[in-house]
């Protein structure tokens, strides 16, 4: 089966899982569906939410603390940077988590698999397509709710313009930051497809913050 297309470089979850699942005789690894299921909560813990709590702090230090009205570039710039900041810290603090707890435990090689230095470089990639997609956010909600649209036409505008954003932002990360680092590669058709599948998961997990904008 196709590997699932969350994450933008080696899918180092993926692999793990097909190797457990080879090795265990157990149903919840011989199962597709449970393994997507596993790396989609993975996502969904390590960069989802980190995500848009930073964006809802940065709002609240924009709107409250600097003074910055929503509708202005400083609030969805300060806002953009939040959640940039937020998606690589989660990731970066996820995997370091993960893999101090798998070094107590007896499963050292799948500790192993993972690699700090690539996990921080994927973060800082992610980091920079979610300060596009962040940034985008504020300005696509309310200029979709001008035009008085009802809430599943603003919830498919905001998943539709902040997944192009987010793909924007790794495929210019992918250019300028693939000649500082390695573990970072250059915009290829395999990885823009793949791009193209973290966009549109992203894309939509921004519609569904529409309806905390009140």
């Amino acid at each position: 089966d196709a590997a699932p297309s969350f994450f933008p470089e080696q899918q180092q979850q993926v692999t793990s899982f097909q190797s457990r699942r080879e090795n265990d005789d157990s149903a919840s690894y011989t199962n597709p569906l449970v393994n997507r299921f596993l790396i989609t909560a993975e996502v969904t813990v390590s960069k989802i939410f980190p995500a848009g709590f930073g964006w809802q702090a940065s709002s609240i230090l924009a709107s409250d603390h600097l003074g910055y009205s929503s509708d202005t570039m400083a609030f969805a710039l300060t806002t953009g940077l939040g959640d940039a900041i937020g998606v690589l810290a989660g990731h970066v603090a996820y995997f370091s988590l993960k893999k101090a707890y798998l070094e107590q435990t007896a499963d050292s090689s799948e500790s192993n698999s993972i690699d700090m230095e690539r996990e921080t470089q994927t973060g800082i990639l992610l980091g920079t397509a979610a300060l596009c997609s962040g940034t985008a956010w504020q300005p696509i909600v309310d200029t979709l709710q001008s035009l008085q649209l009802p809430f599943l036409q603003v919830f498919g505008g905001t998943w539709i313009g902040c997944g192009t954003a987010f793909y924007f932002g790794l495929r210019l990360g992918r250019t300028v930051l693939s000649g500082f680092f390695p573990h970072i590669h250059y915009p290829t058709f395999e990885n823009g497809r793949t791009d193209k599948s973290l966009s549109a998961a992203i894309g939509g997990a921004t519609g569904f913050f529409v309806g905390t904008d009140v």
